[in-house]
């Protein structure tokens, strides 16, 4: 069993950073694979980026792709997405995401957090 806590949402503007954090709690965190989904207004939650459990692969959507950075520290049972060059349409509650094996799609994992607003301003 692992429970996922998401923080470090907010309102920026566009162009600046956020830094998500996801702390699970649970023995076996450093053996899943974990992922980052997002859910805008009006529209179907979406893959964002997922990690391997030892942080040896990552996978990202094409739309986030060399501005979003996805890291782990297995030591304190955390998750981050480092946010850069923030767009409006970025706009959407993010959750994090955690099963036995890495995938892009919502329905292979198990393990959710309840999700942190963010909002970019134009």
């Amino acid at each position: 069993q692992v429970q996922l806590v998401e923080s470090g949402g907010g309102l920026v503007q566009a162009g600046g950073s956020l830094r998500l954090s996801c702390a699970a709690s649970g023995r076996t965190f450093s053996s899943y694979p974990m992922a980052w989904f997002r859910r805008a207004p009006r529209k179907d939650r979406e893959f964002v980026t997922a990690i391997t459990w030892n942080g040896g692969n990552t996978y990202y959507a094409e739309s986030v792709k060399g501005r979003f950075t996805v890291s782990r520290d297995n030591a304190k049972n955390t998750m981050y997405l480092q946010m850069n060059n923030l767009k409006p349409e970025d706009t959407a509650v993010y959750y994090c995401a955690a099963d036995s094996s890495t995938s892009t799609y919502s329905s292979r994992y198990r393990y959710w957090g309840q999700g942190t607003q963010v909002t970019v301003s134009s």
